[in-house]
């Protein structure tokens, strides 16, 4: 037998691109995607203001008054207190941005998994495993894996927080963190249809660790950007919802036995 023949199939990775023009094509699955777009939008920043309000309601009268700069002890507590005062806003508006999303995220989380089931459900075709449907059990079950995963993301969060002090590597490994946990949002919706467990997709993600890197690269790299990170993963959500199911898909499809 040849070698070549012998070798194990390489997994397919499904190109953004080619997700995104799935999605289009589907008016159906558009129309459900600007619903899911305007509903994350609008549970983000109403979660956003209140953590916001809530932390500068205990912390923000620290930074209402300059010290004074007309002694060179007075610059220097000046310089700190500007350092501090940037700090404050930069840490503070990133992790309230997350508790905000993991709320949206949680209070969503039937519809993407809706969307999330209609694009298996036309990208399997035939090999399609019906599930029980869109009941009020299975509706209660998504916002209770919503909610698991918006509180393991608090904990990646403090994590990633925690590491990022050490020097050079902790920047790098916080990344990853962040990386891996934001594919694991995407990928819940169609683990989750399977009601798999945490751990069952943590296993997975191991198991497929280059392409649950490319899948949370993306939104990982954007919710660096501050402010506008909020609209651009809340229209980004359903597209990459649709990229972690037909790549998550496509995989499981790979291996059933093949006629």
């Amino acid at each position: 037998m040849n070698s070549h023949n012998l070798r194990k199939k390489e997994p397919v990775y499904i190109p953004l691109l080619h997700s995104v023009a799935f999605l289009f094509s589907k008016k159906r699955l558009m129309g459900w995607s600007l619903l899911l777009f305007l509903a994350t939008v609008f549970f983000t920043w109403i979660g956003y203001q209140l953590s916001i309000n809530f932390v500068d309601d205990l912390t923000g009268s620290f930074f209402s008054n300059a010290p004074e700069k007309a002694t060179i002890l007075g610059w220097l507590k000046y310089i700190g207190w500007i350092t501090g005062k940037w700090l404050y806003l930069f840490i503070t508006r990133i992790v309230a941005f997350y508790l905000a999303f993991l709320l949206a995220y949680t209070l969503t989380s039937p519809g993407y998994s809706l969307l999330a089931t209609s694009a298996e459900k036309i990208q399997a075709g035939t090999k399609f495993e019906d599930d029980e449907g869109l009941t009020i059990r299975g509706i209660f079950l998504d916002l209770y894996e919503g909610l698991k995963i918006a509180l393991f993301g608090i904990l990646v969060t403090i994590g990633a927080l925690l590491v990022n002090f050490i020097p050079l590597f902790g920047q790098i490994f916080a990344f990853v963190l962040i990386t891996y946990y934001s594919a694991l949002m995407f990928l819940d919706y169609a683990a989750s249809r399977r009601r798999w467990s945490l751990g069952r997709k943590l296993a997975w993600m191991r198991t497929h660790k280059a392409h649950s890197f490319r899948l949370g690269l993306l939104p990982a790299l954007i919710s660096m950007i501050p402010v506008v990170n909020i609209f651009f993963i809340a229209l980004l959500f359903p597209f990459l919802t649709v990229h972690a199911t037909l790549n998550f898909t496509t995989l499981e499809l790979q291996k059933q036995p093949q006629p």
